[in-house]
């Protein structure tokens, strides 16, 4: 049998571009290169599209090639420079392993739908949705999902800081990671909060502060049902947690560990669980998808944000909870390729 023809996009414009290349170097170690033909399609931070040999270190130098997705869907895959121009690389599936803006909002994903190839996670809805944080609040709050109350923040609008309940988060609405978040003890701090925030995006979130600790979970959807992953929880020894914002976060956070399984009782694991897999479905996604919440020191489970392409690298939290399940990466590769080809056409 022929090997299936994998895509594999990684690096991209947005601030999340080193992360991408490690996660995409995860899934290189990982990928069963005997059952998969990978054409691995590196992104620069300055948008060119090239087809390398893989996402080393100096990718984008040596044999890479200027490459596009081609929208039609004649061609079904890739248009890479050749001496006598552009010849057609056909792809039967596409994994986009790429974060943030470009990557987890819808756009990647619309552009594949235009060429027709199959691809890994969710699709544009989903993506938009997840991506725009007070969106995803809106939908899920309307669905019965607990969620932080929370304002949002439009471009060039003035906020009254005494209408505020101190401490809350000001984050880009639309940002991936931590990039660009600040807590907020005071009135005084909002300016400079709210700055920092618009570097990232023009519509800012405010959110109240939840009183709980961070949790994790991993969902994968398959063809007969939803799967997750043991719950994590984020051991803070000070400030909140920031994550890809280390200087070297292979050997661990300054202020954070994870702790996999989370050390909660199982009636809370189970509602954790039960909670994110609502939360999947409501805001519809597809494939995997992290879903961070919050456990309060009631028992109630919050909403914090959905990641629809998480990060894979060796450090990453949903490979980390999927593998603490019994699925380890190279099975969870299989098994998203597997359920992207055999489901139901987009």
């Amino acid at each position: 049998m022929s090997r299936l023809k994998v895509g594999i996009i990684f690096g991209g414009a947005s601030e999340e571009h080193p992360v991408s290349v490690k996660s995409a170097q995860e899934v290189a170690r990982n990928l069963d290169t005997e059952k998969y033909e990978p054409f691995w399609i590196g992104i620069t931070t300055g948008g060119d599209w090239k087809l390398c040999d893989g996402p080393g270190a100096d990718w984008e130098n040596g044999s890479a090639r200027p490459a596009m997705l081609s929208p039609a869907r004649s061609v079904h895959g890739l248009l890479v420079m050749g001496q006598e121009g552009y010849e057609a690389r056909r792809l039967d599936v596409v994994f986009p392993v790429l974060h943030g803006k470009l990557g987890e909002d819808g756009a990647i994903q619309g552009l594949l739908d235009l060429s027709g190839i199959p691809y890994v996670g969710c699709d544009v809805q989903g993506s938009a949705v997840c991506m725009d944080k007070s969106l995803a609040y809106t939908v899920a709050k309307s669905a019965g999902i607990a969620t932080p109350n929370f304002w949002v923040v439009a471009e060039n609008e003035k906020v009254d800081p005494d209408r505020l309940p101190y401490p809350v988060f000001v984050k880009p609405a639309r940002s991936g990671s931590s990039f660009g978040v600040s807590k907020v003890t005071d009135k005084d701090e909002l300016p400079s909060a709210l700055s920092a925030a618009r570097q990232y995006d023009s519509r800012v979130l405010i959110e109240e502060a939840v009183a709980g600790g961070e949790i994790g979970c991993a969902v994968l959807g398959e063809q007969f049902g939803l799967i997750v992953g043991e719950v994590d929880r984020v051991d803070l020894s000070h400030g909140f947690f920031r994550i890809h914002q280390e200087d070297s976060p292979e050997t661990g956070s300054e202020n954070s560990t994870f702790i996999v399984p989370a050390d909660i009782s199982d009636e809370s694991r189970q509602l954790v669980q039960e909670t994110a897999k609502t939360i999947y479905r409501t805001l519809g996604c597809k494939g995997l998808a992290r879903v961070d919440m919050f456990l309060t020191d009631d028992g109630r489970v919050v909403l914090n944000e959905v990641n629809t392409m998480p990060g894979m690298t060796s450090y990453s939290r949903y490979p980390r909870m999927m593998a603490a399940a019994g699925v380890p990466l190279s099975d969870l590769i299989d098994r998203l390729i597997s359920m992207t080809l055999h489901g139901k056409k987009r």
